[in-house]
């Protein structure tokens, strides 16, 4: 069968589209959730965060998994309980019971994750044609934030919240059908065997950190909950690096860790994510409960932000080819830098969308897909055909840890600051939400200075059986 690059790419990228949307998508219908279901903040919160651990532990072993059994076979299995436990989410008669939906819905959504970039990987071999690609992706990333955050809104107020998850069955159906159709289902390692000791231990151990980080909102950071979650997954997590420097086909070789420039990308890529993924959800939230705009009008808000990162994506391969992969990355997180700072100076309790949001929101839309592009780029430039999952799941582990625990800081900044003020309310809410944006300014600053030391190995020689690495899903 003769399938189109082109066309699959698409479908990829629709895929990350899909699974970054969800998360915006349930966020806004939680108030309606917690009217339906009876249930409390705590339990609301829950609804958003059993999906989020679930997903944050599970990309690393659903990246090697892919490896092993088959990248097609993977992504659309993965797609399958993603669409069946949304069936179940749409269903639920209790909060429990739509937690439950949640945490599976995690599962599928971190094996089809893991599974679609190592097909990227696979289907563009390190050069233009990724970085074209990895634009694609990262543009649809930013596009599924917004979009999420707007669709949530439309679909709630008209259909009700059920209608979220029955978007994600019909969606996730779709994805899967076109899958088999367009994927080639012959890319898998000739590597066999399984760690199943390094799979637990890490699974458990990255877990257990999520679980923790994302109920410190709650608990508290000293709390003892916190605390012990988080040092049973720093135990367990020593426990697998101890493992796999022991046995013949560890999960993750320690070779591969032993990288620099895989190394410092997936930090890189941590950072960005921690200064990110909770700036949509601070200005989503300063838009509403300080500017008084409904949920829906709140959404759009993000949108000329959204359209940039369409714009720019596709043409961060050309800058990566004029600047070189570190100077545009540098670039990338300096304008990260500047428009977090300026967004955070700007947000004014008596402000309006033009005067506060509007033109820092553009610079980081700019942003955005240059440093995740590029991170992306030199977290991958060097893996071989056998370890494109691995190298998915550990970009995207690093991104999904990062954007948990961004989120879990700057919340608790902005939770903090606004508890001591003594302020009218909006004006107590607002320092709140700019004291957050610096914290992310600062991790993107970081990010900034730490690019220097960023370099990239020599391409290796390439043998003649692997020079058209994309044929295999032509």
């Amino acid at each position: 069968m003769n399938r189109s690059p082109k066309a699959a790419l698409a479908l990829l990228a629709s895929t990350q589209l899909l699974l970054i949307m969800d998360t915006a998508i349930i966020n806004v219908a939680l108030p309606s959730i917690g009217e339906d279901l009876g249930s409390g903040s705590a339990g609301l919160s829950w609804v958003a965060n059993a999906y989020l651990i679930t997903f944050g532990g599970l990309l690393l072993l659903g990246g090697r998994t892919a490896d092993l059994l088959g990248h097609r076979r993977l992504f659309v299995a993965g797609l399958g309980v993603l669409a069946a436990a949304s069936a179940v989410g749409g269903l639920a008669q209790s909060s429990g019971a739509l937690v439950a939906a949640r945490a599976v819905q995690g599962v599928g959504a971190a094996l089809a994750a893991a599974a679609a970039f190592a097909l990227l990987l696979i289907l563009f071999p390190d050069g233009p044609g990724r970085h074209k690609a990895l634009g694609a992706f990262a543009a649809m990333g930013g596009l599924g934030g917004v979009l999420g955050t707007v669709f949530g809104g439309v679909l709630t107020d008209l259909l009700g919240w059920r209608s979220t998850f029955w978007l994600n069955v019909l969606v996730g159906l779709l994805l899967g059908v076109l899958a088999l159709r367009l994927l080639d289902g012959g890319t898998r390692s000739a590597e066999r065997g399984f760690d199943l000791g390094g799979a637990l231990t890490a699974t458990g151990g990255l877990g257990l950190i999520a679980y923790a980080l994302v109920g410190a909102g709650d608990a508290g950071w000293t709390s003892g909950r916190t605390l012990a979650a988080g040092g049973a997954g720093l135990v367990l997590l020593a426990a697998f690096a101890v493992l796999e420097g022991k046995i013949a086909r560890p999960l993750v070789p320690p070779a591969v860790l032993r990288r620099p420039a895989l190394r410092l990308a997936n930090v890189l890529s941590a950072l960005a994510q921690m200064a990110l993924f909770p700036m949509f959800f601070l200005v989503s939230l300063y838009l509403q409960s300080v500017l008084g705009y409904s949920p829906l009008v709140g959404g759009l808000g993000l949108l000329p932000l959204s359209i940039v990162v369409v714009l720019t994506a596709p043409q961060s391969g050309r800058l990566i080819a004029r600047l070189g992969l570190r100077a545009t990355m540098m670039l990338g997180f300096g304008l990260l830098f500047a428009g977090t700072a300026w967004l955070a100076l700007a947000l004014a309790a008596e402000g309006t969308f033009f005067t506060t949001v509007l033109a820092p929101s553009l610079v980081l839309g700019v942003a955005l897909p240059l440093v995740m592009v590029t991170t992306n780029v030199a977290a991958t430039a060097d893996a071989s055909p056998e370890e494109t999952g691995l190298a998915s799941g550990l970009i995207n582990t690093s991104q999904q840890f990062g954007s948990v625990l961004g989120l879990a800081v700057l919340v608790a900044v902005a939770t903090t600051v606004t508890d001591a003020s003594t302020s009218a309310a909006a004006t107590a809410e607002t320092a709140g939400f700019r004291a957050a944006l610096l914290v992310g300014a600062v991790f993107a600053g970081v990010a900034a200075l730490l690019c220097a030391r960023l370099r990239l190995p020599a391409p290796p020689e390439v043998p003649a059986s692997h020079e058209r690495v994309g044929d295999a899903v032509k």
